[in-house]
């Protein structure tokens, strides 16, 4: 990285010799998953750069926008309105996750037995490796989990800008209000850090900006559909995960360039793998950068993932927002239906997202489920094992796989997934 970078990562209080070492095992990991592959789509050396500047171009583009004026929110999950965002001329990021760091750091502060991904998201922090957290001028945290509810309450010591939304449970009437008054709150809290009020144009060019975003992944989704597969399940993680970070106009452009790319492939019947190779669902857990450990055994064991049933997947970008209203009360209540319709795990009961999962089976036509669930993330572990008995119940095949960001547990993991893939044939 150059000289100008470095300056620019001191500037937010990078720990410099981690934050090389970070980039370093990053750089190699992305270049062994993704580099190596073959017959990849052209369009997806525009992610490979993305990637290659995760934490440089995109960081100093971000500290540009500050400059000028915006604000940058950051948050850990897809129930933060992006729409809500953008009317407010700020800018949305997702913070960083999805690897194991500072581990002996992080223990001082939480329990050992807390949820991988609440652990990784503390050791960016205490790390000091994460710049879209330094340059946040919001973090907002949501009351997903009580994991997350609790550790919030330990990062609020960490930092001086979280702002805390609170999420229903139960998809009642009484969950829908109080959805409803968090993303008031939230907008007024939005309006207060940037100085902008959302008036009804700035929020249809919010939700539309946001529309288009999920309308070019749609269409990507319903591509994977096709035998062969135009393109690897890796390949399709991984615009998901950039779509947390990247401008959203040009990633919308980005995606929709790589889509008219695989219309092509599949008119000319060619894929990345052979027809008929054995097609999983791969549900449960995020993804984020760079997690792609499971995604890699299961492509590398003689299977394809067609879909992800996830919020770095379907359930971040399922639904769209109507952009029909004439006024702020009436888009916001359209926002409010959107978000409310999220099958995370953490509501009770919960057969929409068991419904999902049986969709998205039938409709990339998967021969099985690979269901992934992080070390100690409760709502997705505990839901695994009902999610489990209903599939097999109407004779769709799954695996529950178990495990956390490091890599000692590669060669079980790919003896399971070996066997599972050659049960699918």
């Amino acid at each position: 990285m150059s000289e100008d970078y470095r300056s620019m990562w001191e500037s937010l209080g990078l720990d410099l010799t981690a934050h090389d070492a970070l980039l370093g095992v990053l750089g190699t990991f992305y270049r062994d998953i993704y580099l190596t592959r073959k017959n990849r789509p052209e369009g997806m050396g525009y992610f490979d750069f993305v990637m290659s500047e995760v934490h440089g171009l995109r960081i100093k583009e971000l500290l540009e926008e500050k400059v000028a004026g915006r604000k940058i929110i950051g948050s850990y999950c897809v129930f933060v309105p992006e729409e809500i965002v953008l009317a407010a001329n700020a800018t949305l990021v997702g913070l960083c996750s999805g690897a194991d760091f500072a581990v002996e750091e992080v223990e001082k502060v939480l329990p050992r037995n807390t949820c991988a991904l609440i652990k990784s998201s503390f050791g960016f922090k205490l790390g000091k490796v994460c710049p879209y957290l330094e340059a946040a001028d919001m973090i907002v945290g949501e009351n997903t989990c009580d994991g997350k509810k609790k550790a919030y309450e330990s990062l609020d010591a960490l930092v001086s800008n979280l702002y805390v939304m609170d999420i229903p449970q139960v998809k009642s009437e009484k969950g829908r209000e109080l959805l409803k008054a968090e993303f008031w709150r939230f907008k007024e809290a939005a309006e207060a850090l940037t100085g902008v009020t959302i008036d009804t144009e700035r929020l249809k060019q919010g939700i539309r900006t946001v529309n288009a975003k999920r309308r070019a992944l749609h269409r990507l989704t319903a591509l994977r559909a096709a035998d062969p597969a135009p393109i690897s399940g890796l390949d399709a993680l991984l615009a998901s995960q950039v779509s947390f970070y990247d401008n959203p106009q040009r990633f919308t452009d980005a995606v929709n360039k790589v889509c008219d790319e695989l219309e092509k492939r599949i008119a000319e019947k060619e894929g990345v793998f052979a027809p008929n190779t054995p097609r999983v669902v791969v549900s449960g857990c995020p993804m984020a950068v760079p997690s792609w450990k499971i995604p890699w055994i299961i492509e590398t064991s003689g299977a394809v993932i067609v879909g992800e049933e996830s919020c770095v997947g379907e359930r971040g970008i399922r639904n769209l927002t109507d952009d029909a209203g004439q006024s702020v009360e009436a888009l916001m209540e359209a926002i409010v239906d959107r978000y409310f319709k999220i099958d995370c795990a953490i509501f009770t009961p919960n057969p929409d997202r068991l419904a999902h999962i049986e969709e998205m089976v039938r409709a990339y036509k998967a021969d099985g489920v690979i269901h992934y669930g992080l070390l100690f993330c409760q709502p997705y572990l505990m839901e695994s094992i009902p999610v489990a008995k209903a599939l097999e119940d109407k004779g769709i095949p799954i695996l529950r796989i178990d495990s956390d960001y490091s890599m000692e547990d590669v060669g079980q993991l790919k003896t399971r997934i070996e066997a599972f893939v050659e049960m699918l044939r």
